[in-house]
């Protein structure tokens, strides 16, 4: 291949790649619009926070509008992930759950039944603590770790952790709006996951809402 149409080539692919967009949904009720974008690739969250995340974490990046002056509530646990390909759900972690002198590491202690419902979600309470998965079909409560069930354990670092910072500057608030509130909320989903697999929902003080996640040319 001569020299002048491989570096075409090159250029063309680095275009492509600049031009590529988070998958993006939108749903509104009567009191607010929310418009989101998924972000399931490592590098496109390290470009995201500017630090890298475990393979497990998802995030999404949400826009609450709230309409006509109303007053919006704004709460983590309003919200919950949900993937297509083994029906987990996900609350939001806290960035403290993430990062820190008490961040949580989970490991899937997943037996012989790989890739089947786990039988519930997994919960992340956002004023820190351990999390755990919600019994379901066949799963149990609490936290004792069972087959398909995530553990956790608490790993203590010494000193500042730059990332806690960024997680915590970029997290959605918690809060009452009337005006527009945007930020980041953490997932955990086990397993790789596509943003076409992502449903996310909403069920707050606004009502109830489903948002899906297509590709956007939007900026």
């Amino acid at each position: 291949m001569p020299r002048s149409i491989a570096i075409a080539l090159a250029v063309c692919v680095a275009c492509l790649g600049a031009d590529k967009k988070p998958a993006e949904g939108m749903a509104s009720s009567e009191a607010v619009q929310i418009t989101a974008r998924a972000y399931t690739d490592r590098q496109e969250i390290k470009q995201l926070i500017g630090y890298e995340l475990d393979d497990s974490i998802s995030v999404v990046e949400v826009r609450l509008v709230p309409k006509d002056g109303k007053k919006l509530s704004v709460v983590w646990d309003d919200f919950t992930l949900r993937s297509d390909k083994d029906g987990q759900h996900s609350t939001p972690f806290a960035p403290s759950q993430i990062a820190g002198s008490s961040a949580l590491v989970l490991t899937s202690s997943r037996g012989p039944s790989i890739g089947a419902d786990p039988g519930g979600p997994v919960w992340g309470p956002p004023t820190g603590g351990r999390p755990r998965r919600l019994g379901g079909n066949g799963g149990s409560m609490g936290n004792t770790p069972d087959a398909g069930q995530p553990a956790a354990k608490v790993e203590t670092t010494a000193g500042q952790d730059p990332l806690l910072a960024a997680l915590k500057a970029k997290v959605l608030p918690e809060k009452e709006t009337t005006e527009p509130l945007s930020g980041l909320l953490y997932f955990y989903l086990e397993g790789k996951l596509k943003p076409k697999d992502l449903e996310l929902r909403y069920q707050g003080s606004a009502g109830k809402l489903s948002l899906r996640f297509k590709p956007t040319s939007l900026p």
